[in-house]
């Protein structure tokens, strides 16, 4: 039996596995790092794989923490940020409420064509000293405590072998072996399930309408960069382009509205779609789409009790816990996880102490998914609300860029002091996350019984790029700043998400006079954040500044 000694295994050569294996070896070049990957050989473009799709921090971790901005910008789809139409049941695309932007906000993100970028990384990081063994098997593994190393048993071409390892991550995607092993799944309360396929070809929106004005309003007019989502109450549809030249098709559901097995087939998710989103069909029905894959997965969304332990062991990607694709936060938590791991592992290496950092950090991750989890949970009848959703992908995406995101940016993840000096911030956001979720909920619910959930001015669209500070908020995640104007930062983007809530409660409340206001205070006078006009029955078409 071939026996061998290791710094750093992880089992899982995907996403998590790789980036991981890379990043501990920029930080620390000398560290014995290896990976077990099941697969044998490359990954085929258009891989068939969910997370395509990238938002700030997940993108930043790819291209600065890790170098690969140029890799990323030659042979991945710069993104054209998120994109929704709410268009059921409608084949008239250019006459349904469309959210988006005109043009492209000034911090990128990327649309990942998964087999590529995971090619390109093993090359780097077997470039870089790490020991990737492709065609590797685990069928067996020992967590030890102290300092006697884990023990892996593994098959590869045949050959039973040992791998002995100081640290072992569990990057292997939904089987989370470690996650299993400790019985460390939490049911989270999101019940919800995913379908999805890739096609040949390019699937363009602008295809779908001769209407040149509609055509035009983005800058270039190149709709089908974007994270494109088809949205319905209780569901929406994804399409994403690959740089391969494949589109990936998927549809997400809240599990009691559109049960799974009315989807759970090619055939049977063309007649899903039929019903909810024909112009998709027909585009669809096109010879130059060929069908590629179909996949499906029941209840993707789990927490997990423990993501890293003093004993060196941890988890990363979906091993660990997983929110929702709807916001694409999957990237974003490896790379949080990642940055966790890498810090654990410099510190025992250097012969310090870990079980209390392990634990910190472990709250850390686990905050913010708890933080991030009400943006989806119970959420998905709103997706057909054209008057609350506007406003919640607003406050959502304010919620992300002004807490969570300016860590990641500035390389204060794991900075204890100022973690420390924000602690209160933060808890006040999460807080106020929490009320503005549920004012969001009941105001759907109120929308809904009276009538008010449908497109009340068809065509209409809400352009993002022309709300200023929402704008700016973005631009601002790469600004440098010390620590005291880096915390002094986050308290402005407090302050700004505190007045952008009391907006939106007494936009909400003139709407419904009635409702449970969840303790927020609404503003009186008028709004200075977000135009009222912007998401209400107005046609905004011709007021771009609206």
């Amino acid at each position: 039996m071939n026996e061998a000694a290791t710094d750093v295994a992880i089992i899982g050569g995907g996403l998590a596995g790789l980036t991981l294996a890379l990043h501990l070896r920029r930080a620390m070049p000398d560290v014995r790092v290896t990976v077990l990957e099941r697969r044998s050989g490359a990954a085929p473009d258009a891989a068939f794989k969910v997370g395509e799709s990238t938002v700030e921090v997940g993108a930043h971790y790819l291209a600065d923490t890790l170098g690969l901005r140029e890799a990323l910008d030659t042979a991945q789809i710069r993104k054209f940020g998120f994109r929704f139409f709410f268009s059921d049941g409608r084949d008239d695309i250019d006459r349904c409420t469309e959210i988006g932007v005109s043009q492209l906000f000034p911090t990128p993100s990327w649309q990942l064509d998964r087999g590529r970028l995971e090619n390109d990384l093993a090359d780097r990081v077997r470039a870089a000293g790490v020991d990737l063994h492709d065609g590797a098997s685990v069928k067996a593994f020992e967590v030890n405590a102290g300092d006697t190393p884990h023990r892996i048993e593994y098959e590869q071409a045949g050959e039973r072998r040992v791998l002995d390892a100081r640290w072992l991550v569990d990057a292997a995607g939904r089987r989370g072996l470690l996650r299993r092993h400790f019985d460390l799944t939490v049911d989270n309360g999101h019940a919800a399930n995913a379908v999805w396929w890739r096609v040949e070809g390019r699937v363009d929106p602008n295809d779908w309408s001769d209407d040149p004005a509609w055509i035009e309003r983005c800058t270039p007019p190149e709709r089908w960069r974007s994270t494109n989502h088809l949205c319905g109450p209780g569901y929406w549809v994804w399409l994403i382009p690959l740089a391969s030249g494949a589109h990936s098709v998927g549809i997400v559901c809240d599990a009691s509205m559109h049960p799974l097995d009315t989807m759970n087939t090619h055939e049977k998710a063309m007649a899903w779609l039929q019903r909810h989103q024909p112009r998709l069909v027909r585009a669809l029905a096109s010879p130059s789409h060929g069908l590629l894959d179909f996949a499906f997965l029941r209840g993707y969304s789990h927490g997990s009790r423990q993501v890293f332990s003093g004993d060196r062991w941890a988890l990363t990607g979906e091993a660990g816990p997983f929110l929702d694709p709807f916001y694409s936060p999957g990237s974003d938590f490896i790379a949080i996880a990642n940055h966790y791991i890498v810090a654990l592992v410099e510190r025992d290496l250097a012969g310090e102490p870990v079980g209390a950092h392990a634990m910190l950090f472990e709250r850390l991750l686990l905050s913010f998914y708890d933080n991030m989890l009400p943006l989806y949970r119970g959420q998905y009848p709103l997706m057909g609300d054209v008057q609350v959703m506007p406003v919640k992908v607003i406050w959502d995406y304010t919620f992300y860029w002004g807490l969570l995101a300016p860590l990641a940016f500035s390389g204060r993840l794991a900075d204890l002091d100022v973690l420390g000096r924000l602690r209160e911030p933060m808890l006040a956001g999460s807080a106020l996350n929490e009320r503005m979720q549920a004012l969001f909920r009941d105001w759907g619910t109120a929308n809904e019984a009276a009538g008010q959930a449908a497109d009340p001015q068809p065509g209409r669209f809400l352009d993002q790029f022309h709300i200023d500070w929402f704008n700016a908020m973005n631009g601002a995640l790469n600004d440098a700043l010390d620590r005291d104007a880096f915390v002094a930062r986050v308290h402005d983007n407090l302050l700004r998400m505190q007045a952008l809530a009391a907006e939106i409660a007494g936009q909400a409340v003139a709407c419904h006079p009635g409702l449970e206001l969840h303790g927020l205070q609404p503003m009186d006078g008028p709004a200075t954040l977000l135009d009222p006009a912007w998401y209400a029955q107005a046609d905004v078409r011709a007021q771009p500044n609206g």
